[in-house]
């Protein structure tokens, strides 16, 4: 296994981190919430976000630097899957892609994000656009409405080695990733499920293997994070009954990911949601000599060690929430405890990163509008980040 950069190692003894002090985080919490949270830090100070009062969302008044500039304010379309899966014959909510690009720029948005290209059939183009023909179409839309296409969440071969049906379909989707004017192209997945080291080689091999087919296509391929990415890596001390480790140097995933993949080929796009939701799951591990160690992930400073790594963000926000076993429960952008203030202002490189408001529960069965009701707020607050 070759490995291409050593610049993303694990300093088990940081502390900065995005957000405050355990004592400031209890202080906003009631009692109760308190108790529930003083188990799974284990007298750490957990590094939760910012109360929302602390975020200046002062858009419109000119204050400062914007953070994330007008060209790079962008979302996922999945926020919206509910609107481009509407049937226009029976709404008059805005229904499919050329309605929904066309509301989306009302709201000042300039980059989308595809999470695939289906849609109701009975709007313009039909239900299945992933063709030459309906990427073409939707070229033409988002133009007309001046979107700029920045990713999506599409197919990755599941075979390894390759076979040749996924190879080909793997060429077609990166044909109408340049047909649409995409600079990346991902998935929204993680690169394996795994918490071995093995199986982590095994994803490393492929990765570099597509990155370098998308890099020869003038795309760069991005993998999209979940929390478990970013726990530990079993890769030492004693074996289970299946010879597999059960003990871990203190190496996150994904940093053993960005360790042995090619810089040159192969990228990561942050959910930075998920990042701190791993940072409230795993924060202590058990070391290879069985002693119990304590490892605060600091999302920020990894983008910041693999600086050019990270192109793409998704940005949605969350409340505390310390009975849900993840720490938070997701809430329009701008409207949680994440401090992305400081996250972008840390981060850096704002010409360079693309972020992508999403929210994964927006669409409502109850409140049709719900979803570009609260499009409408991400973008708002995503306008209003200034440092």
């Amino acid at each position: 296994m070759t490995v291409y950069n050593d610049e993303s190692g694990t300093d088990g003894a940081l502390r900065r981190s995005l957000g405050v002090s355990r004592r400031s985080f209890l202080s906003t919490c009631t009692a109760a919430a308190a108790t529930a949270i003083a188990a799974p830090v284990i007298g750490a100070s957990p590094a939760f976000a910012q109360p929302a009062s602390h975020k200046g969302h002062d858009h419109g008044h000119g204050h400062g630097q914007d953070l994330v500039p007008a060209a790079k304010r962008g979302i996922i379309l999945y926020t919206v899957r509910d609107a481009t899966g509407r049937d226009p014959l029976s709404s008059n909510l805005p229904s499919g892609f050329r309605e929904v690009f066309k509301e989306l720029a009302r709201y000042g948005y300039k980059q989308v994000e595809f999470a695939g290209y289906g849609q109701h059939a009975n709007a313009p183009g039909g239900s299945n656009l992933e063709t030459v023909e309906g990427a073409k179409l939707l070229r033409s839309w988002l133009d007309d409405y001046g979107l700029r296409a920045q990713g999506n969440h599409g197919f990755i071969p599941s075979s390894w080695p390759l076979n040749q049906a996924d190879l080909d379909q793997f060429k077609r989707t990166l044909e109408i990733a340049n047909i649409l004017g995409m600079d990346h192209m991902g998935t929204g997945g993680d690169p394996t499920g795994s918490a071995y080291r093995a199986d982590w080689d095994v994803a490393a091999d492929k990765w570099n293997a597509l990155g370098k087919i998308a890099h020869r296509a003038g795309i760069k391929l991005y993998t999209h994070n979940h929390d478990a990415a970013y726990g530990f890596l079993l890769d030492g001390g004693p074996l289970d009954a299946q010879g597999r480790p059960t003990r871990s140097s203190g190496i996150r995933k994904l940093e053993y990911f960005l360790k042995v993949t090619d810089p040159k080929t192969v990228w990561l796009e942050m959910d930075i949601f998920w990042a701190h939701v791993a940072q409230y799951k795993f924060h202590t591990y058990t070391a290879h000599d069985g002693s119990q160690r304590e490892n605060i992930f600091d999302p920020a400073a990894l983008v910041r060690r693999n600086n050019k790594r990270y192109p793409l963000f998704h940005a949605k926000d969350g409340v505390v929430n310390t009975t849900s076993g993840q720490g938070y429960d997701m809430v329009p952008f701008g409207t949680g405890v994440i401090d992305y203030r400081t996250f972008f202002s840390r981060v850096g490189e704002k010409n360079y990163r693309n972020p992508m408001v999403e929210q994964d529960n927006a669409p409502s069965s109850t409140d049709l509008a719900q979803s570009l009701n609260h499009a409408r707020i991400g973008y708002d607050n995503l306008a209003a980040l200034r440092k």
